[in-house]
């Protein structure tokens, strides 16, 4: 009677855990377009807050939807996925955006262009995917 119950246990977290493993699977991605920006700023003010003090910005910007407007430094286009590197006024990093899979933009090299995508993190550059292009 007992091993049917651990049994019986056993099988029900087996099958909850699959039933939370396929929903995280197919969960949609956030919908970056149609949200509201938690942040809006300069690429060079949010390059300066992460390189002085990537655990204190961290928690402040971390998955969190930022606004960011600078100049377009570098653009570079691999299989449909734009890269574009904003300058930050540092030689060694700034703001690298990647924008949604096949989605381009009129701006080149030097324009300014302003864009808004979620933060994922500081790793020599500020880092933001899923990024999309605001028109203000």
């Amino acid at each position: 009677m007992k091993l049917r119950n651990i049994l019986f246990a056993l099988a029900f977290i087996g099958v909850a855990g699959a039933g939370i493993a396929y929903y995280m699977w197919n969960k949609p991605h956030r919908n970056v377009a149609a949200a509201t920006a938690d942040f809006s700023l300069e690429a060079a003010d949010l390059y300066t807050q992460y390189s002085t003090d990537e655990a204190g910005s961290n928690p402040k910007y971390l998955d969190k939807i930022i606004t960011v407007c600078g100049t377009i430094a570098d653009m570079t286009s691999d299989s449909g996925v734009v890269k574009i590197q904003l300058a930050a006024g540092d030689e060694m990093g700034g703001v690298s955006c990647q924008l949604r899979t096949n989605t381009t933009t009129t701006v080149q090299k030097g324009g300014r262009i302003c864009l808004k995508g979620i933060c994922t993190g500081f790793l020599m550059d500020v880092v933001l995917d899923n990024c999309v292009e605001v028109t203000k």
